[in-house]
């Protein structure tokens, strides 16, 4: 395959050196003449690990070559990368600057081209980025989008250090587009490296790579945190972290990254807070571990002002502790929203499977009825019963009998169901009235 490589920097010569060696052909462009005239020479542009064997044994097999013609590139290409920097400016956002100006180069060549033409975003963008570039392609080409020409986000995922590796051997290949043609093009032009190639909206595509940093920034800052705490309690924070990276069920795993309801329940906020009072007593700084309670609340908050935003008085809860399969109730967000509501004058009904107040004992009893004291007078005897009184369903947790319940029952689209764990995001397009938070 001939493909056109815009930016000739970290991402845009690993791509180039590793393409090449996939067997495809290769034109880089770039505005630098010393970065042209080093692959020409056949020298990589940057210091990486296996990249400066792949450029020259591209160079010498005549798969790579460079260039500031980029109409030449364009023309001569099937595929055109582009991979110029986005740093941040002042303010915070991104610059796609040198992303439009060669956007507007690729649409000027595609005004005389015929031939389909495949525009791959590799370069880190927002949300919105795609349309905005296939929109200025569109403008100055005067082409149709996803018939002569579709601009494709494909992030990537590399460390600097063990770039030629991540690129041959990555967690998977994200290729994010509205076009069939051109997602089927990139599948053959990716075909030699190993990994699992997910093909995605575009929007999950664009804002993937900064998620992606974010987490590991937090991961790395966390770590750190933990470490000043055990620097002063004389604890082996190494020691102690490596036994935590062995939990591959709970600690190390897909497992509470689903977005949903806040947390709640008698340990998370216990323990959450004794780590903060312990870092405080220690007069250490833990901004990450003070921010998570708080964050927490701020979701509470959101779940709180989605539905009052409904303007609907009448509002059932199907699910009031804190996760499910328990009777718990502690600190359960599901029971802080019912209250606020309760207390704004809101009509509530509850029906909860797992929730029998009659064998309620101890704290868990005590803090119902802190905050429910009339739980008798809104707890309802079944489903059908919560169902038929709310103008508002609100599902707070994702109990498998509330998925059957939806799944298959008819539910007027007079009522609004607010599901703020996607346990029904399958019926988000059959149930308009559904609403996924």
């Amino acid at each position: 395959m001939k493909i056109a490589i815009f930016g000739l920097g970290y991402v845009g010569c690993v791509g180039m050196g590793c393409l090449a060696k996939l067997g495809h052909s290769i034109i880089g462009v770039d505005i630098s003449d010393n970065k042209i005239n080093m692959i020409n020479n056949g020298y990589a542009t940057i210091e990486e690990n296996g990249i400066d064997v792949l450029i020259k044994e591209g160079r010498g097999n005549n798969k790579i070559e460079a260039t500031k013609d980029s109409d030449y590139a364009v023309r001569n290409a099937d595929v055109s990368f582009i991979c110029v920097g986005t740093p941040n400016m002042e303010s915070g956002h991104l610059d796609l600057t040198a992303l439009r100006s060669v956007a507007h180069s690729i649409g000027n060549t595609l005004k005389t081209k015929d031939d389909y033409h495949v525009v791959v975003i590799r370069s880190t963008v927002t949300p919105g980025t795609n349309n905005e570039i296939t929109e200025l392609i569109e403008k100055v080409s005067g082409k149709k989008r996803n018939e002569a020409f579709a601009v494709v986000s494909n992030p990537e995922f590399l460390r600097e250090g063990t770039a030629v590796e991540d690129f041959f051997s990555p967690p998977y290949t994200l290729i994010a587009s509205d076009d069939q043609k051109a997602i089927d093009i990139l599948k053959e032009m990716y075909k030699g490296i190993n990994g699992e190639i997910i093909t995605t909206n575009i929007s999950i595509g664009e804002i993937m790579k900064l998620v992606n940093n974010s987490f590991h920034a937090l991961k790395v800052a966390f770590g750190n945190e933990i470490g000043r705490i055990c620097n002063k309690l004389n604890v082996d924070s190494h020691a102690l972290m490596e036994i935590f990276c062995k939990d591959r069920i709970l600690n190390i795993s897909p497992y509470y990254f689903r977005p949903g309801f806040a947390y709640g329940g008698s340990c998370l906020p216990k323990d959450l807070r004794a780590l903060n009072l312990i870092s405080h007593d220690l007069y250490i700084d833990t901004p990450i571990l003070k921010s998570v309670d708080k964050s927490n609340s701020e979701h509470i908050d959101f779940a709180l002002n989605k539905v009052l935003s409904l303007n609907k008085r009448k509002i059932s809860f199907i699910s009031l502790t804190f996760k499910p399969g328990t009777d718990d109730l502690r600190f359960s967000p599901a029971l802080e929203v019912a209250e606020k509501l309760i207390g704004s004058g809101y009509e509530l009904k509850v029906y909860d499977k797992n929730l029998n107040v009659s064998k309620l004992i101890g704290k868990n009893k005590d803090f119902l009825m802190e905050k429910l004291p009339h739980i008798d007078k809104i707890l309802v005897d079944s489903i059908d019963e919560a169902v038929d009184f709310g103008d508002v369903i609100v599902i707070p947790n994702n109990e498998k009998y509330i998925e059957e319940y939806f799944k298959n029952n008819v539910i007027s689209e007079k009522k609004t169901i607010v599901d703020f764990t996607g346990i029904l995001s399958d019926l988000d397009n059959s149930k308009t009235h559904v609403k996924i938070f």
